[in-house]
Order: structure tokens, then sequence, then C-alpha cells
């Protein structure tokens, strides 16, 4: 009788069992789990703190900013231990590399939030659709356009979307004219990213707000502060 072929064991433990001897690990227990954990942030953001430092010649800012000039990483580390604080490499793929005396928990702070900030700071660009038919009358035409400028304006992009069904695949200039019409009746509200062109049974066009509506885009008034009333004379 043939016997079953054993389960493939994963690449995580075995790496795992590599590391640990076998009465220490188990592959549901809490130690899988924070050094899995930790492989993770390791691998998105990795810095080299005290020991870990590997150059033999590193360049060092004090706390206050301040050179200290080029040293070994045990000179650099016995200064910041004498200060309480920690060796942090900040730049490791200078040369020498750069590091700095400072506390590593207020680093991580400060790192956190100016990302946090930088994050705030970015500006999201969706794709709005406006679809439109070969058929479409002179009304929804209109709507739809106001709806495109509107978005545009606003810094969204738009795609200009048409289907045909049928028997219209056969008069797709139909298609071009008002897909074409849209992007002149737009004018500097948007600039075209890309061209009309077909995919499929669908015609569509790519428009972008332009840089010119950006700058022309009303700030909010400031509401004026009244003016302040002199006491009356006694």
């Amino acid at each position: 009788m043939r016997r079953a072929a054993a389960p493939k064991e994963s690449r995580t433990n075995a790496i795992l069992r590599l590391r640990f001897p076998p009465a220490q690990f188990h592959p549901a227990g809490p130690q899988w789990r924070s050094i899995i954990a930790f492989d993770k942030r390791s691998a998105k953001s990795f810095i080299r703190i005290n020991e870990r430092i590997r150059a033999r010649e590193i360049r060092v800012i004090d706390e206050n900013g301040e050179q200290l000039g080029i040293l070994q990483p045990f000179e650099a580390l016995k200064i910041a231990r004498e200060r309480g604080l920690d060796l942090v490499e900040v730049s490791p793929n200078a040369v020498p590399p750069v590091c700095r005396i400072q506390d590593y928990g207020r680093y991580l702070y400060e790192k956190e939030k100016s990302e946090r900030a930088a994050r705030k700071k970015q500006k999201v660009i969706t794709i709005k659709e406006v679809k439109f038919s070969v058929t479409v009358d002179e009304h929804d035409y209109q709507t739809k356009k106001n709806q495109a400028v509107k978005f545009l304006l606003g810094g969204d992009k738009v795609k200009a979307s048409l289907r045909f069904r049928g028997r219209q695949m056969a008069h797709r200039d139909l298609g071009y004219n008002i897909i074409n019409r849209l992007i002149q009746d737009i004018g500097e509200a948007g600039v075209v990213e890309f061209m009309p062109r077909m995919e499929g049974t669908i015609l569509h066009a790519i428009l972008a707000p332009s840089k010119k509506a950006e700058a022309a885009k009303p700030k909010p008034a400031v509401p004026a502060q009244p003016a302040p009333v002199a006491p009356a004379a006694q």
C-alpha cells in the first residue's frame, strides 16, 4: 500500500525551527507571533542604533546639532552613554554614515509626526466618471457637462465615457462628436490627459484639472472684524 506524502512545512516554520530548539518552538505560540511582527516592522523600516551600527567610521552629530567629526562607533557610543542618550544612524547611505546622538524614542516620535504631517498635505486625486449615450439630448448633455466642470474645479479627474449598444457601433462618429464637444465646452477648466479612444464597446477620454483653473479658484473670504468703539467721554 502506498504511503501518503507528509505535508510540506512552510518556509516560516522551517526558519523558526532553525532559530529555536524544538522544545521552545510552537507554530501557534506567542513567541512565533512576536517574531513575525518584529520581522514585518523591520522590513518596513530598519534603523540601526547603538551596538547595531556596523560601519568602521561614522560622522557624528550631537544632540545640539554640532559636528563632533568622524569617529569610530564605540567612541561615539561612549559619548552617547555618558549623556544618557542613544546613537542613531540617520543617514546609512552616506560615506561615512551619519549618526546622531539623541533619544531614540523621541526620534521615532518626531519621525512619525513628520510622516503624518506629510500625509495630510498629500492631495488625493480621484477619478469621477460622467457617462453619455449616443442618443443623449441637449438637457442631459448640459447637466453632465456641468457635473464634469464641477469635478474638475474641485481638483478631481474626469472620465467621460460613452457606450455603444447594438447597431450604434456602426455610427462611432456620433460618439466621437459628443466627447470632442465636451472637451471643447469644458474650455480652461480642464486639460485632456487621454484623447478619446475605444475599449471594446466603450469610448472614453480622461480630463485633468488645469493649472489655470486651480490658480483662479476663489479663496474663502475672511469676515471683517468690527472696528473698536471708543468709550464716550464723561
